[in-house]
């Protein structure tokens, strides 16, 4: 991602692959997959647990998640983007019963999983169009940190704790965005290695960075 941007440089061009290219190479992982491939599951692997399917729906859920659901309109101050989710689907896409995915009861089909991929994706943009570098840095959002990620400050600068309530902590938008597309490319990866494990090829090469640089992190191929 890009370092040496100004402060009025608008937010776009420190998040380049929101834009296409995010939603473009995982759309071309999984297009023309049959439902076999898409669904296959292994306990071979730790990263293989998930299916093709199930890691799509996963990086979909996020982005609602982290660009609507826990925060709102305070995401939006320029006024709310339209097509926005109502609220039983803001709680179909984020929270249910399906573990940090989306609802497989409504959204199994993998073109309706990838038209919801986008949607999120756009309300990313959405956002990065109406900032700049200095107010992705700036701007900061409360959130409760039980400890479940030890690994997120090795990778964060704009994380803080609070000093008065040690299980509150902030993030600036610039870090929200990081988190994004650090999980967005390391599901990729995923997908890309379930199509191995299945004898089949990927279409692009997902760069080792953000999360999976971290010490240990399984990077096993089949």
């Amino acid at each position: 991602m890009p370092e040496e941007l100004s402060n009025d440089s608008p937010a776009v061009l420190l998040f380049p692959h929101f834009e296409s290219d995010m939603y473009r190479t995982a759309a071309a992982e999984v297009t023309g997959l049959t439902e076999q491939q898409l669904d296959f599951e292994s306990d071979k692997w730790g990263w293989s647990g998930w299916s093709i399917r199930r890691q799509l729906s996963h990086m979909a859920s996020g982005n609602f998640r982290w660009f609507w659901q826990r925060w709102g309109a305070a995401m939006y101050p320029n006024g709310l983007p339209s097509g926005l989710p109502s609220p039983e689907e803001t709680w179909a896409l984020t929270r249910s019963k399906y573990d940090r995915r989306l609802d497989e009861d409504i959204y199994w089909d993998i073109g309706v999983i990838l038209e919801k991929l986008h949607q999120g994706l756009a309300l990313g943009q959405t956002i990065l169009a109406n900032e700049t570098v200095g107010s992705m840095r700036g701007k900061e959002f409360e959130f409760a940190d039980d400890g479940e990620w030890p690994w997120y400050y090795n990778i964060h600068p704009g994380l803080r704790r609070d000093t008065e309530v040690p299980t509150r902590i902030w993030f600036t938008l610039e870090t929200i965005f990081r988190h994004r597309y650090f999980e967005h490319i390391t599901h990729l990866y995923n997908i890309q290695r379930i199509k191995l494990a299945q004898g089949l090829s990927t279409e692009s090469v997902v760069p080792i960075e953000g999360y999976m640089s971290l010490p240990g992190w399984d990077l096993s191929t089949p």
